[in-house]
């Protein structure tokens, strides 16, 4: 990490050790870095109890309380349901959700969470089969979604065109990412413009734009023990928001999305899928727009986020990476990859 990332970690444990305070948690409670990503990620071990759990540290000026609140929301809805797990929260000695710090200034917001059991997929061994899970969980949460009555004031931010890659790039500008020179530019314009016409032909209508993890790929599924006991816990809620409904499978190939067995991993998906809900054929043909803009939403995210392990691991190739998607997703006109 550089100097400046340094400072930023120095910052969050502080306000992590501030926060603690508030929840039942012995002084002696020790705090250690699990992952710094949009936010920092802290396993909580307190050695008088032997209770372990987990705090987030939210990123300064990224979410505000009342979208914290509305994600916090969702997470009781979900475990009240039943349908899928979900990390629980735990609230602190006053019953607040949502802690709040000041540090500098700025008020830095904190939750804390179950510690839970489980490890995710490894990536370097993925199967079709895992891909099935998925897209079955990914049907779940979308049909709770979508009957779901959202309380008054729920407030999350959107993943539309304009927020991804328009005029207000929340990750920030593709074409300043690390790699994207006049060539690249030139490939990746012209894939992004069929991209946008496809994704306006499409539509945000109801049927196919809502609320979605945004991020629900194998890597934010904890799964604990094998065969009937087997319980898999959906984590990481922070980038939900709106969105068309199918963005979930562009997240679900997230940093791999040119690997070749990208093909054979969709089909498993979609199968899944349709083991619990429909999924229409229009919607299926949108599944290569999405794993593309996903692509290019993690290109922009790399330049902004240089203090991630993926962005330090592979910033440098994956321009590259995306123009060779790009130029495929241009020869068969945006409805297929491969």
């Amino acid at each position: 990490m550089s100097a400046s990332d340094d400072v930023f970690v120095a910052d969050d444990v502080d306000v992590a050790a501030r926060a603690l305070a508030a929840y039942d948690v012995s002084p002696d409670a020790t705090l250690r870095l699990l992952n710094l990503s949009e936010n920092a990620t802290y396993a909580v071990e307190d050695a008088a109890t032997g209770d372990r759990s987990i705090l987030r540290v939210h990123r300064k000026n990224y979410h505000r309380p009342h979208e914290i609140e509305s994600e916090l929301d969702w997470l009781a809805a979900l475990e009240a349901d039943g349908a899928i797990t979900v990390p629980r929260v735990r609230r602190a000695s006053d019953g607040r959700r949502l802690v709040t710090v000041e540090q500098d200034g700025i008020d830095r917001h904190v939750v804390h969470f179950d510690m839970v059991a489980g490890a995710e997929p490894d990536e370097a061994t993925l199967t079709a089969e895992e891909f099935h899970t998925l897209g079955r969980i990914t049907a779940a949460l979308h049909d709770h979604s979508r009957a779901w009555v959202r309380p008054e004031g729920f407030g999350r931010f959107a993943w539309d065109w304009r927020h991804s890659l328009g005029d207000s790039p929340r990750w920030g500008r593709w074409e300043d990412a690390v790699g994207v020179g006049e060539a690249e530019h030139a490939v990746l314009r012209r894939a992004t413009e069929l991209l946008q016409r496809r994704l306006t032909e499409y539509g945000t209508g109801p049927d196919v734009f809502g609320l979605v993890h945004a991020d629900l790929r194998l890597a934010n599924l904890l799964v604990d023990g094998s065969g009937a006991d087997r319980t898999i816990t959906v984590i990481d809620f922070d980038d939900c928001g709106f969105g068309w409904y199918f963005y979930d499978f562009g997240t679900a190939v997230s940093f791999f999305e040119d690997d070749p067995a990208v093909p054979e991993w969709q089909d498993a998906w979609v199968t899944g899928y349709r083991t619990r809900r429909p999924l229409p054929a229009s919607d299926e043909a949108m599944l290569p727009s999405f794993v593309l803009l996903r692509r290019m939403l993690l290109l922009a995210w790399m330049g902004s986020h240089t203090h991630s392990r993926e962005s330090q691991e592979m910033s440098v190739s994956y321009a590259e990476g995306s123009c060779a998607l790009a130029e495929r997703y241009l020869t068969f006109d945006g409805r297929r990859l491969a």
